[in-house]
Parts: C-alpha cells; sequence; structure tokens
C-alpha cells in the first residue's frame, strides 16, 4: 500500500491539471513557471552545496555533499518534456541522489524547446560530457541519470557520445523515462486512468515541439528504441507502476537487453510518474534511491 506522504505528488499533479483545465491557452512560460514547483514535494537533502557552473557552454549546476568523492560525478538531465524544468526545479532531487551516493552531481539546465529543437539538448548534454572529460575526470567514474523527457536523454546522450568516438560512461540510470516520441505504448491506455499527470496528447504535443515541423520521431537520437543499443554500459531503469510511461520502460528494458546491455528494470507498485521528487519526503522515493546508490556505487569505484 502506498505511503500517505506519497499522495503529496498526486495532489500536486492533480493542481497541475486542474490549472491546464481551468486555462488551456496557458502559455508555455506559464506552463514552466508551474513546474518549478514540482521541487515543492521535495525535502531539502541538507549538508549539499549548490554551486553553478558553465560546463563548457552549457549552464549546469553542481551538487556536492559534504565529503563527497569529487573524482566521481552523477551526469543528470532534468525531465518536462524538453519543453520545462530546469536545473533549479530538479535541484533537490538529485542532491538527495549525490547524496546516497556519495559523489558530486552534475545538473544540466539543456537548451529546450521550442527555442531549441533536436538535436540541441542531446548536443548539450554531450557537450556537458565532454567538458567533464576535459576536466579530468574518467568516463568509467561518470553515471548518466535523467528523468521522464532526462530519462529518454540520458541514454540518447550516451548514444551520440558512442557516435562521436567518446569512451562511454560506467552506467545509465533513466527514471520514468520517455523514450518512445512516436506514443505506441499501451499503457497509454491501460494505465489512462491512474496516471495523473502524463497523457498521449500531452507527450504528443510536447514531441511536436521538441522535434520541430520537420523532425522524425523515428530519429535514434530522439527516440532510442529506433537506435542500435550494442556496446551501451549497464542500465538500471526504475518506473512507477501506475505511470502512461511504463510500457516505455519495458520496451527499453527489452530493448538494451536484446542488444547483450546488461539491464535492471524495477516497477514501484502505486507511483507516479517520476515519484523520485518525493526523496526527503516519502519512504518509496528514498528506497528507490537507495537501490540506485547500492547498485551505481561499485560501477563508479566506490566502496
Amino acid at each position: 500500500m502506498a505511503s500517505k506522504q506519497s499522495e503529496d505528488l498526486k495532489a500536486l499533479f492533480r493542481r497541475f491539471t486542474a490549472a491546464i483545465s481551468e486555462n488551456p491557452q496557458m502559455s508555455l512560460e506559464d506552463m514552466r513557471l508551474m513546474l518549478e514547483h514540482l521541487a515543492d514535494v521535495t525535502g531539502e537533502p541538507g549538508a549539499v552545496d549548490y554551486i553553478e557552473v558553465d560546463a563548457g557552454g552549457v549552464p549546469a549546476m553542481w551538487a556536492a555533499p559534504k565529503q563527497a568523492a569529487k573524482d566521481r560525478v552523477l551526469l543528470c538531465l532534468h525531465g518536462g518534456g524538453y519543453v520545462a524544468g530546469s536545473m533549479y526545479s530538479h535541484r533537490k532531487m538529485y542532491g538527495h541522489f549525490a547524496k546516497a551516493i556519495g559523489c558530486r552531481a552534475l545538473i544540466l539546465h539543456y537548451r529546450r524547446a521550442p527555442e531549441s529543437i533536436h538535436p540541441g539538448p542531446v548536443n548539450d548534454a554531450v557537450t556537458a560530457y565532454r567538458w567533464l572529460l576535459g576536466q579530468g575526470i574518467q568516463p568509467k567514474h561518470v553515471a548518466v541519470t535523467g528523468d521522464s523527457a532526462g530519462g529518454g536523454l540520458s541514454v540518447t546522450t550516451v548514444l551520440h557520445a558512442r557516435n562521436q568516438g567518446l569512451p562511454l560512461p560506467a552506467a545509465i540510470m533513466p527514471l520514468s523515462p520517455w523514450v518512445d516520441t512516436e506514443g505506441t505504448g499501451a499503457t497509454f491506455e491501460t494505465n489512462r486512468d491512474k496516471d495523473l499527470i502524463v497523457s498521449r496528447d500531452m507527450l504528443g504535443m510536447m514531441a511536436q515541439l521538441f522535434l520541430g515541423e520537420a523532425g522524425d520521431k523515428q530519429d535514434p537520437l530522439a527516440n532510442p528504441l529506433r537506435a542500435d543499443l550494442h556496446g551501451l554500459p549497464p542500465i538500471y531503469i526504475q518506473v512507477g507502476q501506475d505511470e502512461t510511461l511504463l510500457d516505455d520502460s519495458r520496451r527499453l528494458a527489452e530493448a538494451t537487453r536484446a542488444a547483450g546491455v546488461e539491464v535492471r528494470l524495477d516497477t514501484f507498485p502505486e507511483m507516479q510518474h517520476v515519484f523520485h521528487v518525493l526523496a526527503g519526503n516519502a519512504p518509496e522515493a528514498d528506497d528507490a534511491i537507495r537501490k540506485l546508490a547500492e547498485w551505481v556505487r561499485p560501477k563508479l569505484g566506490l566502496a
């Protein structure tokens, strides 16, 4: 049974959808401001310093826990359908990740659509990854994570880095990833009445903004289900059981496993989209982050 604390995310999502229903012509700027309140349900991790930095031309923020390893890095890619979300809306959540793992997290503020359509976000993420390597961080000491659109971006970033001949990071951790820009998952229908925030229509609109009028929904760097996934580092996917994007996670796990990649998929009962934002507030989020930390620490060479 879901915890009482997890109801906070449901209440927040209901407020979001009510606001959009009351103002169907809501501007993108107003939607972006609204989604900054995602952090309202996240507990402050404490003992974490936040420092804004230029990561090779990409705005970013270090989340640096006290006593954390400085030579291990979690590269974090926020969600928001490629059109919203920021390093600020996800600061606390990824601060919890960094603290649990015992390393620094670099939270990117990549360019968003429609101002910067595909491949803008993936180019920014690879630029920041290249910058990390230039700072002397070894690729085997980097893990890439992201939530929702950022979860898809966590995979396409590594694919794009591979295509450019860069050494690959130690691991990828997509959280409730949006990977199918074609929107063909069966759980869009089966979980339609359970998921309080994500719908096929919403993602269709975001995909159009993200890809642009001439965009290709089958582009492997936008839709990793269409990509050659061979040679990727180990992947750990987490998703809520009640999500319309549940099938995206399942199919990503199937595709990467078929490509010979080490894959772990955990599904959390009764959880909503990116329930990890409840970190420091709900036990389900804290448990998920603990599992992520236990899985990735040895891959980063952390005792």
